[in-house]
């Protein structure tokens, strides 16, 4: 996976700011006052949350951040001040007399969380951003992040979103309230699982999850939906076009605090870079399998995401025998890493060195090769009723054991148009006296834009010789 670089992506986060304080200390008994445990502290440390979070991760990846947020006139709007300048990071503040700055205090010991305490204004006490006070801050900005926390600071998201896109910039946003209309105008929204179904309710497969997502898109103007769905990984649900589901990358779980943060600021970096938005996904998706192995709220750098894109390379990746719905998965993950996919088929019924020569050309002319195989009752439609030899699951097993297949998946069609069709590969893959107009699929991979190849037969080589060899016909 591609790694692009941040040095120039210049970008704005606007919302809720917090400051994250951690104590740190031993348990080693029962307070005599209550049931509880008693933390003996003898650590501390601060760190920028929320909205802060967010810009910190940013400037972690080595962009150019600023940051627009209310704070109060308090001693917690200071140390955010100090640790944000110390990372690069310009505060654009709204100050607010008299409100205080959210802070959540983390009691921690043996690398668990006793108990969490959280000194803050309730929302509707708070004096949201308003759009002159990011404007300034948008100018040379090559996207906008609204970081929403519900805490008050964007109550009223609109005329900030529209002041973006007069401005010419894309706006993501990640998104807390259940009126998703409010964000009308967004480029991307990035709610988790259960943040989007309390709008739309339960949805009970992809197929269901990925329909209600387009519906929701349209009704409220926003340009495509990237769904966090912790173990199963992200969907991306754009406005038009096809949607990507990602498998999740997680070597670790220890604690999801500060994921839906790397996230958001890991897409909107590499969009701002001028990657597309399916590989901008994948990137965000590399980057909360890293940062869920961090305790509480974190940062990934790029060093981080290199050696990740390294541990979940393709060759790490499932591989073998696939059903359709996983294999679609798969090839849409490589797909957003920009890999050429490659696919051919056959019935592959005594494999043959020019079956392997075939496959290992097809292999060649992309990064994944997936192979469709003709189920037992189609081959017997094809070849006869004394055929396969082998059935289909030995068939598919010596297939995939070559080194040069990734991916093989069984159909039971006469041609596999239809699995052609729904895969999508970058180059259609025959071998035999075939023209292009013949091969099964072909049409729906030219419109596509794709590429539809003939190779050349081994001389000597088929299953009709081997069969007359061992004296079956």
């Amino acid at each position: 996976m591609r790694i692009p670089a941040f040095d120039d992506v210049k970008l704005l986060v606007a919302g809720d700011v917090m400051l994250d304080r951690y104590w740190y200390g031993d348990t080693g008994r029962i307070s005599p006052e209550a049931p509880v445990p008693v933390v003996r502290v003898d650590g501390s440390e601060d760190r920028p949350g929320g909205a802060a979070n967010v810009a910190l991760g940013l400037s972690a990846l080595g962009c150019n951040v600023r940051l627009a947020a209310p704070v109060g006139g308090d001693d917690a709007a200071g140390a955010l001040g100090q640790l944000l300048a110390r990372a690069g990071i310009a505060a654009y503040w709204a100050r607010r007399p008299g409100q205080r700055t959210t802070t959540k205090l983390r009691v921690i010991s043996h690398h668990q969380q006793m108990i969490r305490l959280d000194f803050e204004d309730a929302a509707e006490a708070v004096q949201p951003l308003g759009e002159a006070e990011i404007v300034s801050a948008l100018d040379g900005m090559a996207a906008l992040i609204l970081s929403d926390y519900a805490k008050g600071a964007l109550a009223d998201p609109g005329p900030l979103i529209a002041a973006a896109r007069r401005a010419g910039v894309p706006v993501l946003v990640d998104p807390k309230r259940a009126d998703l209309s409010a964000y009308a105008g967004a480029t991307v929204l990035t709610p988790n699982r259960s943040e989007f179904e309390r709008v739309v309710g339960r949805c009970r497969d992809e197929e269901t999850l990925v329909a209600r997502g387009r519906r929701l898109l349209r009704e409220i103007g926003v340009g495509a939906l990237l769904l966090t769905r912790g173990e199963e990984g992200m969907t991306l649900v754009p406005r038009e076009g096809e949607a990507v589901h990602i498998p999740a990358q997680a070597h670790e779980v220890f604690d999801v605090t500060g994921a839906g943060d790397t996230v958001i600021a890991v897409l909107a970096a590499a969009l701002a870079a001028g990657e597309s938005l399916p590989q901008a996904a994948a990137l965000a998706n590399l980057a909360a399998g890293v940062v869920v192995g961090k305790l509480g709220t974190a940062t990934v750098t790029p060093a981080e995401l290199h050696a990740a894109a390294h541990r979940w390379s393709p060759v790490q990746q499932s591989r073998g025998v696939v059903g359709e719905e996983q294999l679609l998965a798969l090839v849409g993950e490589a797909r957003a890493r920009q890999e050429v996919v490659v696919m051919t088929n056959g019935c592959f019924d005594i494999l043959h060195p020019g079956h392997v020569a075939s496959l290992e050309q097809a292999a060649a002319l992309g990064d994944r090769l997936v192979v469709a195989v003709n189920d037992d009752a189609s081959v017997r439609r094809l070849k006869g009723p004394s055929r396969p030899v082998n059935p289909l699951a030995d068939r598919m097993a010596v297939l995939a054991g070559l080194a040069a297949v990734d991916w093989v998946v069984p159909f039971t069609e006469d041609t596999p148009a239809r699995l052609v069709e729904a895969v999508a590969p970058d180059v259609l893959v025959k071998g035999g006296d075939y023209r292009v107009e013949d091969v099964a699929g072909h049409e729906a991979v030219l419109a596509r834009g794709g590429e539809v190849r003939i190779l050349p037969l081994v001389d000597g080589c088929s299953t009709s010789a081997v069969l007359e060899r061992v004296g079956r016909d």
